[in-house]
């Protein structure tokens, strides 16, 4: 009766949830639609170029109109693409009905290493000539930074920079696993390895402050010195006035050479009509902007092929915002099959993740090198994992800004046994047919048992910078000193010999056009997208219907606790970097 009850039940849900999702399925064809209907194909002369960057910045943007529906605002929210902000750029040089940008950009939603890639996108336009006019209320140091490029830089009379250098704060949760009564087994190799000290202690250790402390400093001194070398304010002041927070006052902004002039957006705005010679001000957007036809060119048959490597790394599949070891590899060999591909480049963006599903990639970009060029560019992070899957490439390219290395291995079991009866008086009696076989969470594992989980790690560690040893050609010595889970800038890692050039992804272009000797060429991307509307009809199955709604919508838990969870309950052993640095 139970059962029957539990299936009538189901079966009422999963109608309602389907009729639901129907609805919301037509109210984003009908946005997707109306958005559609929007684009520009043209502009007048004299349009200046608006570049916003509110708009979250991604790798590769979804083309699922539910991926980041909000249920009481049924319009998707918009993304940016990368590479069409680029595009963007480098069409405007040629394009004689655009005369100059107008950064406006209250925040900057894109990642440290995006920025500098859109940031020196800006100054291969300012080569052109044509002005670049900047304008906040007030300017993050993000914001600045992109910003500090520009020939005239206005602020509101009553603004400010917020200037006052990086910091990293990371959460502990060891008395939390106390409270909880849940005992995590920890096992790892590599004494900077610090993605376990969350679980672990209750203050970050001495060498994990001393990776931070390096890893920050050389992104820090990196803006400032770009900051310093855009504005002709020597590098020693600009240190000093972040020490002493002196740039709260528009004033002080104004006389230390940081703005140009204090004025109101409206004045910004008159400003732009005389650089234009209009009586009204014309500006297209990036997306509008993205509508309207460059300069006809040849179709190559040379095909470069970009394979984007974005997000965490799994077993199975992935999407634009997760690296599936199926769906990369698959993209990879596809790529490697198709005689068009002249070269490939994997875009990797990953803090890391599966050591097994890197292996498993890394596979795959090994026999690719083997055939044709093979470029790496780095995201803002390419760590661990991330760095693993990058390790065969012929080049690895990366912006100073990138986090990057993070070579080293960790595992963690939870013993929940005592968690199960503290909390919920739940007991538990297990059979079993061979010595190891109830090994899992519900009981602490022996010392053998830990000395053969230790073991594993330790294998995979070996094999981790024997991968490296012979894809950068360094002893393993070598790759062991420098590995240790030790996080590095991207500015610090071409010292080291795990970078190769500064760059972003435009640099990896071209050096994979060098490589492969081809001067035309089109560039692909992969791993294909897959219809939106296709994915979702396939997901609304009786069987998958909860599960699909509880990944759209997000309603039973916040993303940060999930990854925690996950990280917590995997068995799997991790190659990931122990935390993200955000700005803004």
């Amino acid at each position: 009766m139970l059962k029957f009850l539990k299936n009538i039940f189901s079966t009422v849900i999963g109608i309602l949830l389907s009729f639901f999702v129907i609805i919301i399925i037509f109210i984003g064809v009908l946005s997707v639609s109306s958005e559609y209907q929007k684009k520009e194909k043209k502009i007048d002369k004299n349009t200046i170029l608006k570049i916003d960057l509110s708009t979250p910045v991604v790798e590769r943007a979804s083309t699922n109109p539910l991926a980041d529906l909000d249920l009481f605002n049924p319009e998707p929210k918009k993304q940016l693409e990368l590479k069409v902000i680029l595009d963007n750029i480098e069409k405007a040089k040629f394009d004689d009905n655009i005369i100059a940008i107008y950064i406006n950009s209250p925040v900057v939603s894109a990642g440290l290493s995006q920025t500098e890639e859109i940031r020196n996108k800006l100054l291969e336009f300012k080569k052109t000539g044509k002005p670049i006019v900047a304008y906040s209320e007030v300017y993050s140091i993000k914001n600045y930074f992109l910003s500090s490029v520009a020939d005239k830089i206005y602020m509101n009379p009553v603004g400010g920079i917020d200037h006052k250098g990086l910091s990293a704060t990371i959460m502990f949760f060891k008395g939390l696993l106390e409270k909880l009564n849940i005992d995590l087994q920890i096992f790892r190799l590599g004494k900077f390895k610090s993605a376990i000290e969350p679980f672990t202690l209750d203050k970050m250790s001495d060498e994990n402050r001393e990776q931070i402390k390096l890893m920050l400093n050389s992104i820090n001194n990196n803006i400032m010195d770009s900051i310093s070398s855009q504005r002709q304010i020597p590098f020693e002041m600009v240190k000093k006035h972040a020490n002493q927070l002196s740039l709260n006052s528009a004033e002080i902004c104004l006389e230390t050479g940081y703005v140009d002039h204090l004025i109101y957006e409206d004045q910004v705005k008159d400003s732009l009509i005389a650089i234009s010679t209009n009586k009204k001000l014309k500006t297209i957007s990036l997306k509008g902007y993205s509508s309207v036809k460059s300069k006809e060119k040849d179709i190559s048959r040379n095909k470069i092929a970009i394979i984007y490597a974005t997000g965490e790394i799994n077993s199975g599949k992935g999407d634009v915002a997760s690296i599936g070891s199926k769906t990369t590899s698959a993209a990879i060999k596809k790529a490697r099959e198709d005689k068009k591909v002249k070269a490939i480049i994997l875009r990797v963006n990953s803090p890391g993740g599966s050591a097994l599903a890197s292996d498993v990639i890394w596979r795959e970009t090994k026999l690719a090198q083997e055939e044709k060029p093979l470029v790496v560019s780095m995201g803002d992070y390419a760590a661990s994992g991330g760095y693993y899957i990058a390790c065969a490439a012929d080049k690895i390219i990366a912006n100073p800004t990138t986090l990057t290395g993070s070579i080293g291995v960790f595992g963690m079991i939870p013993n929940m046994q005592n968690f199960y009866k503290s909390n919920f008086g739940i007991t538990v009696d297990t059979v079993k047919t061979n010595n190891y076989a109830d090994m899992g969470t519900s009981r602490k594992l022996s010392t053998y048992e830990k000395n053969k989980v230790q073991e594993s790690v330790k294998n995979i560690y070996t094999t981790f910078i024997s991968r490296v040893s012979d894809g950068r050609d360094l002893t393993t010595e070598d790759v062991d000193a420098i590995g240790q889970g030790r996080v590095w800038s991207g500015y610090d890692a071409k010292d080291i010999g795990l970078v190769d050039l500064y760059g972003g992804l435009e640099t990896a272009i071209m050096i994979a056009a060098e490589l492969a000797g081809v001067d035309d060429y089109r560039v692909i991307s992969l791993p294909k997208i897959e219809d939106p509307f296709t994915k979702i009809m396939n997901d609304l199955t009786e069987s998958r219907l909860v599960t699909f709604f509880e990944k759209e919508f997000d309603l039973i838990d916040t993303k940060k606790l999930k990854k925690v969870k996950d990280l917590i309950t995997s068995d799997k052993i991790q190659t990931r970097i122990p935390y993200l640095i955000e700005l803004e």
